[in-house]
């Protein structure tokens, strides 16, 4: 299950508020002991996970999440693009 952020919306710049649901395109990558979504549209997202998907790393996919913090996406889900 996601976490939905429960603070006050706050603006992020061109990348929206927290709050804000998005549905972004990319390619998963490894960063560090994290994940990071390469944005189709630039930029990246760093993702919070509930399930490592190892399956779909350096593959373009579809994240689904809420943003949570600058560039940090509390994923919903993870799927092939």
């Amino acid at each position: 299950m996601a976490t939905i952020s429960t603070r006050s919306k706050t603006s992020l710049g061109d990348h929206g508020m927290i709050g804000t649901r998005i549905e972004e395109t990319g390619t998963l990558v490894r960063d560090g002991g994290a994940f990071a979504l390469r944005r189709d549209a630039g930029g990246r997202y760093l993702l919070e996970l509930q399930r490592v998907p190892v399956d779909h790393v350096e593959k373009r996919v579809r994240v689904i999440g809420t943003l949570v913090g600058d560039d940090l996406v509390s994923v919903e889900g993870v799927a092939a693009a």
